[in-house]
């Protein structure tokens, strides 16, 4: 059975942003059963774990003699051997692997940039004016994610690991309020979070946060 890291105690506090999410997803749409190891931020820079992935960070899988890193990568190494995830024509399967890497590479680094600010950077004397700033770049991605999508379902024609990567790349906004000027973007989302699958994913992690803080408060 596959198993994958996660945060022992996750800084989104059980909001399904980390980036384990991903690929729990993954293995609840294609019906495959896995294993959790939970690692804590210090053990994350020890070497065992630096052994499994160099920038000690989350996730990480193994199954066999296969150990892999970066959620994009294990997501898609899932989706290429087990029916769900991937069309079976060439060329839809094609495209869908093009919409994961424009989730990870064109729709998230500014995603990732306007959050980060946001969490950490507020009590800077320059976060004012730098906000808006960061808050366009993300307006700029949306607004040419929402030309492209319209009034489809999904990014091309059915689900697909491009669609699922995509949503929980923009599940990253859900608290900023810019999803509520894009409505069919807001709406794509929605549609990803009602999956069954996406429910399966996301209790599983919700867990460990309710365990961690349970155990938290009885020490």
């Amino acid at each position: 059975m596959p198993t994958i890291t996660a945060f022992e105690n996750s800084p989104d506090r059980g909001r399904g942003q980390a980036r384990d999410m991903r690929v729990r997803w993954a293995f609840e749409e294609v019906g495959l059963p896995y294993d959790v190891r939970l690692v804590s931020f210090a053990a994350m820079k020890q070497p065992e774990h630096l052994a499994l992935h160099p920038f000690g960070q989350i996730p990480t899988y193994e199954d066999g003699d296969l150990a892999l890193f970066e959620s994009g990568a294990i997501v898609l190494h899932i989706a290429e051997r087990h029916d769900g995830l991937l069309p079976g024509d060439a060329n839809a399967r094609a495209r869908a692997i093009a919409w994961m890497f424009a989730a990870l590479s064109t729709v998230e680094p500014p995603i990732v940039e306007l959050t980060m600010a946001m969490l950490f950077e507020r009590d800077k004397s320059w976060y004012a004016a730098r906000l808006p700033m960061l808050q366009d770049r993300v307006r700029t991605r949306l607004g040419e994610l929402s030309a492209r999508l319209g009034d489809a379902d999904w990014l091309d024609s059915a689900f697909s690991a491009g669609d699922l990567m995509m949503v929980t790349v923009l599940r990253r906004l859900n608290t900023s309020g810019l999803l509520d000027e894009y409505p069919k973007i807001a709406a794509y989302v929605a549609r990803g979070e009602t999956r069954p699958a996406f429910r399966r994913a996301f209790d599983a992690q919700l867990a460990v946060f309710a365990a961690a803080s349970q155990s938290s408060s009885l020490s």
